[in-house]
């Protein structure tokens, strides 16, 4: 009996052993931190202390601002120190010396120039980050999918190494009216002739004291009547060198049975010398004309001068009528759109924007689509999904982050575009072009200065700038968080 009375006290030992033992070697994986169940709980450990934590030295505080103290003198200098500066003088007035309190800016908002600009500056903010992050997705999406990806990205990107002076610069050549220098005025012009005919001979006109007298319209028509058997002629002047360079000699019309015929023909002969109204040598056939014979009001019959200027209308129709040169045969040539003209000079300033900042939008959604996990494009072309639908539904939510930045950054540039409306908008339509930094830099610098003024538009896009600038804090704020 005594010995299993020691046998059970000698277990109960092990047992206490056991669990002090477990107790200091913490928790087993998978248990909790208390006591395992069945058995009599063991002393808790109290936290193991780490070592001391004292404060930062007052060395260690001085070198850090010796070495920040620079960069804080700079940035006192050159945004602190403005800012304020410009916040005080936009209470002055022109001279600087009397107080104007707010009327600078109720000034600001009641001159036509700056409410232009501020309009101007509402449309830039709205078109230009918008079509220019668009295109840059439309990009960075398509040439994800061909070989020559890079090098369409390469070329894409490349207006970004130009300088704002030099795109102004080009674009205000691109849009020269003139369609042998301005490209864009070459494509559009050679695009509408495609579709329209040019008059054969813009700005010609009849000979002084000619048959022909105008008709209304920018046409003319014969006094008399014509005749079968007599040759009409129809002698005109002012054509452009160019329209008849390569043309024939005129060639006098011979009576022909049954018909009516004439001659149209450049009247005028190179070193004078030639005589009215009469075909000379050397005169040069008016070739394509369009001839007309009315009676009444009413085209009856219609012809086109040949290479050597002849004519021909039947004689039972034209005997007895006018003949008429059509407004059409002498239609000014269409010289194309005046892109830099008050009514469009924004969309095409705008235009040249895009070109450069395109590229920019692309690059940055191309790096965002390279993290972009493809299964679940596949997972979503497996389940049947189309490309349109994967576009919209799956790569344009996971590129809202990317999409954002790039939003944000191009609104932050465009309320502060300035070069590009200096360059390319001519003086006739600077004002319908104008932005608050080009008015900021008229009103501060330009013929009537005005530093009170100047300065109140500097407060004012500042603080348009600061809630975009806020938004895009805050969204690296959440990044770092995550």
């Amino acid at each position: 009996m005594s010995d299993a009375r020691t046998g059970g006290e000698e277990a109960d030992k092990g047992a206490v052993a056991g669990v002090e033992a477990t107790a200091e070697a913490g928790p087993r994986p998978g248990l909790g931190p208390g006591p395992r169940p069945g058995r009599r709980p063991g002393p808790r450990l109290g936290p193991c202390p780490g070592p001391s934590r004292r404060p930062p030295s007052r060395s260690r505080w001085w070198t850090a601002a010796f070495f920040l103290l620079p960069a804080l003198v700079l940035l006192g200098a050159l945004v602190v120190y403005p800012i304020g500066f410009s916040v005080y003088r936009s209470l002055f007035d022109a001279s600087g010396n009397g107080f104007v309190g707010l009327g600078n800016y109720g000034a600001m908002f009641s001159d036509d120039g700056i409410r232009t600009a501020l309009k101007n500056n509402v449309v830039w903010v709205v078109v230009a980050p918008t079509v220019s992050t668009a295109l840059g997705l439309i990009f960075a999406v398509l040439t994800e999918r061909v070989r020559w990806g890079t090098a369409f990205k390469l070329v894409v990107f490349m207006p970004m190494a130009i300088s704002m002076l030099a795109a102004g610069i080009i674009f205000r050549l691109v849009y020269d009216q003139d369609p042998r220098r301005g490209v864009a005025d070459a494509v559009w012009v050679a695009v509408h002739d495609t579709f329209a005919e040019p008059a054969p001979f813009p700005g010609a006109k009849p000979r002084p004291n000619a048959d022909l007298r105008p008709s209304g319209g920018g046409a003319f028509t014969t006094r008399s009547v014509v005749r079968a058997g007599s040759p009409v002629g129809l002698p005109l002047v002012a054509v452009q060198p160019q329209d008849v360079r390569a043309a024939r000699q005129a060639v006098v019309a011979r009576p022909r049975p049954g018909e009516v015929t004439g001659t149209a023909w450049l009247d005028f002969t190179r070193g004078g010398g030639g005589r009215p109204n009469i075909v000379d040598p050397g005169e040069k056939a008016l070739a394509g004309l369009t001839v007309e014979a009315v009676r009444g009001g009413a085209v009856v019959a219609s012809t086109t001068t040949a290479a050597d200027g002849t004519f021909a209308l039947p004689a039972e129709k034209a005997v007895g009528a006018r003949l008429r040169l059509p407004a059409a045969d002498f239609a000014a040539a269409y010289d194309g759109v005046d892109w830099l003209g008050p009514a469009l000079v924004t969309p095409a300033i705008i235009g040249s924007y895009v070109w450069m900042w395109a590229g920019f939008a692309m690059v940055l959604i191309a790096a965002g689509l390279a993290g972009v996990p493809r299964e679940l494009l596949e997972a979503a072309r497996v389940d049947g999904a189309g490309e349109w639908q994967v576009f919209r539904r799956i790569t344009v939510p996971l590129l809202a982050p990317v999409l954002v930045v790039v939003l944000v950054t191009l609104m932050i540039n465009v309320l502060k575009i300035f070069d590009l409306v200096y360059i390319i908008a001519p003086g006739s339509s600077l004002r319908s072009a104008n932005v608050l930094a080009l008015q900021l830099f008229q009103s501060s610098f330009g013929t009537d200065v005005d530093q009170g003024l100047g300065s109140a538009i500097a407060v004012f896009l500042l603080v348009l700038v600061m809630p975009v600038m806020y938004v895009n804090l805050r969204r690296m704020r959440k990044e770092q968080r995550r």
